[in-house]
């Protein structure tokens, strides 16, 4: 059996174990070519540990010996460079700091953990320091230029490998509105993290760092240190990078294989679980060059396909619960000054979201600017992972769009929270969709449409009122991908439906899930000529002979035909498919009826 690396980003583990590993080793040569301080930008869970694992395994001096083992068989095995095993490692990983408490707080988590990896580096290496290292307890930045000095002089240099350089600032920043004093005291001025930048650029420039690699998830930490360290060279957005971290189709495919063999299921099922984890993990873009192949989310692949070997079925939850809170990551652009409006354009499919480039030397003042604000925020998104690069608009610009269906159910999740704040409308949201799952009777939903969640609507709303409003509504309170798979693209090939159900392959066991396809259309009341008043006093039936609303379903009705003839064709169930046009009158009011 396969032994999956889940949550073990110890690559001496990995490949002394015999566990499952991508070699990644043949990017050594480039690495070093493009810089000796480097800076590596991914979204949480992407293999960024890893990566550094396998640098300190290849550069350690104390690993020579077990060269052959670790490397023998990968790419740099064959032509190492002349830098294997030259440094002293020393490793900082900034997610063990404690964002919790003041700055002096902070600071002495900081200090702590700084003391902890230099009392760990002059443990592995106490034969090879010539000079003591002094520990200074109350300022962790002068115990790490005592070590720094002491390799020097002893005829070495270091590798500094510092791993989510910005988790802790991030953190903090992100806890309130309030923090924004906290996280500045870090990095401003004489911060403590501009501090300890500083102090490590002038140990490079001075011979006792000889490589310097870091990670992290976005670039704001890194602008807010402004001339504290301005030397790294930025690989994030390389072509040549882009499959660093993550997984490609071709070696996700071969696992699959393998895992759908010692299932003893039929090869067939290999293509189909191969497309549910395509529309549900694949989809990350990490470069500017649109024909570069998306890559993968190696955390979720692993625990799909780790369920998958010991149920030989994937798991009926397809987010995993340690990718969960990312969700804090929309949380926070949400907040920002127009970040609400941001995350209702990246859930409209039908007007791609364009921007002329990335920013990407830019900090949390320029984040929160509504001039600006848009540009930063879809920006700081793409580095969470939150978005990425689909294409290419007509002159040019990049366009943005949201990954995959795991992180399409982070904005749903976010919009319904933000709408239904109360945990009993949630419930009630929850048992409704379950009959609508089973009867496609859409009644008890629209009822709860109109009395609790147009509700939430004002009078300004009317201005940006229309189809996508209506379809976003229907979607956070459907959404469920546990049973469904709501990719209209993929179904409809590239005919697009306003919201499409698709019963999970490995669901489609129980004949009482529904596939669905609903289509919306937006009449406003001055379209209608009536009033708000108006249109709530009267009837379902009376709305439904409105003439502008009987041309707003029969068009629907057309749409919707034309969808049933590809899902047809496409699942062979047309006993299971159901198709539904809805009409919006307004804010106020919803008509509805199912196509045959």
């Amino acid at each position: 059996m396969i032994l999956f690396p889940y949550g073990n980003s110890n690559f001496h583990d990995l490949r002394t174990s015999g566990a499952l590993y991508f070699d990644r080793s043949h990017h050594i040569p480039s690495l070093e070519s493009t810089g000796k301080q480097l800076l590596f930008l991914r979204p949480r869970r992407f293999g960024k540990s890893l990566l550094l694992s396998m640098l300190a395994n290849y550069y350690d001096i104390n690993r020579a010996d077990d060269f052959p083992a670790l490397f023998g068989e990968l790419a740099i095995g064959q032509q190492p460079t002349s830098e294997r095993n030259q440094y002293l490692i020393l490793r900082w990983d900034f997610s063990k700091v404690s964002p919790m408490g003041d700055v002096d707080t902070i600071t002495s988590n900081l200090f702590d953990h700084l003391n902890n990896a230099v009392t760990d580096c002059v443990q592995q290496n106490q034969q090879r320091l010539a000079f003591p290292v002094t520990i200074n307890a109350g300022n962790g930045v002068a115990s790490f230029e005592s070590l720094a000095n002491a390799v020097r002089n002893s005829g070495y240099q270091l590798y500094l490998l510092i791993d989510e350089y910005d988790n802790f600032a991030n953190e903090v920043l992100m806890q309130a509105r309030t923090d924004e004093a906290r996280y500045k005291a870090l990095l401003h001025g004489e911060g403590i993290l501009k501090t300890l930048f500083k102090t490590i650029k002038g140990c490079v420039s001075e011979g006792k760092i000889g490589r310097v690699f870091i990670t992290g998830v976005s670039p704001v930490v890194m602008s807010d240190m402004t001339s504290g360290y301005n030397v790294a060279t930025s690989i994030y957005l390389d072509n040549e990078f882009n499959s660093l971290c993550g997984l490609t189709s071709s070696e996700l495919q071969g696992v699959v294989e393998t895992v759908i063999a010692e299932c003893q299921q039929p090869v067939a099922t290999a293509e189909t679980t191969l497309e549910t984890m395509r529309v549900f993990y694949n989809g990350y873009r990490f470069c500017y060059d649109t024909t570069q192949e998306r890559v993968y989310n190696p955390t979720l692949c692993f625990y799909f396909l780790r369920h998958f070997q010991r149920n030989c079925q994937p798991p009926e939850k397809i987010l995993d619960g340690n990718l969960a809170m990312d969700a804090g990551k929309i949380t926070y652009i949400a907040s920002q000054p127009g970040g609400n409006a941001v995350i209702h354009k990246v859930l409209d499919e039908q007007n791609t979201l364009l921007m002329e480039s990335l920013a990407e030397k830019f900090g949390v003042e320029a984040l929160q600017s509504t001039v600006q604000g848009e540009w930063f925020m879809v920006s700081l998104m793409y580095f969470f992972g939150v978005l990425t690069i689909t294409g290419r608009g007509s002159i040019g610009e990049l366009a943005f769009g949201v990954p995959n269906l795991v992180i399409r159910r982070l904005y749903v999740e976010e919009l319904r929270d933000r709408t239904l704040p109360a945990a009993q409308d949630t419930d009630t949201v929850r048992h409704l969709a379950s009959q609508f799952y089973r009867t496609a009777d859409l009644q008890p939903l629209v009822d709860f449409m109109e009395n609790k969640y147009f509700a939430v609507f004002n009078n300004r709303d009317y201005r940006w009122s229309n189809e996508l409003t209506i379809k976003t509504a229907f979607l956070t309170l459907l959404f469920n991908d546990t049973y469904y798979i709501m990719d209209s693209e993929t179904a409809l090939q590239r005919r697009y439906s306003d919201l499409t159900l698709i019963v999970r392959p490995n669901m489609r066991q129980y004949p009482a899930l529904l596939d669905m396809v609903l289509e919306f259309k937006y009449l406003g009341l001055k379209e209608l000529g009536v009033s708000a008043e108006q249109v709530r006093g009267m009837s379902r039936a009376e709305l439904q002979q409105l003439p502008l609303v009987v041309t707003a379903l029969q068009d629907a009705s057309q749409q919707l035909q034309q969808y049933r003839a590809v899902l047809v064709e496409k699942y062979r169930e047309p006993q299971r498919l159901r198709c539904l046009a809805v009409v919006a009158l307004g804010f106020e009011r919803l008509v509805w009826k199912g196509i045959g």
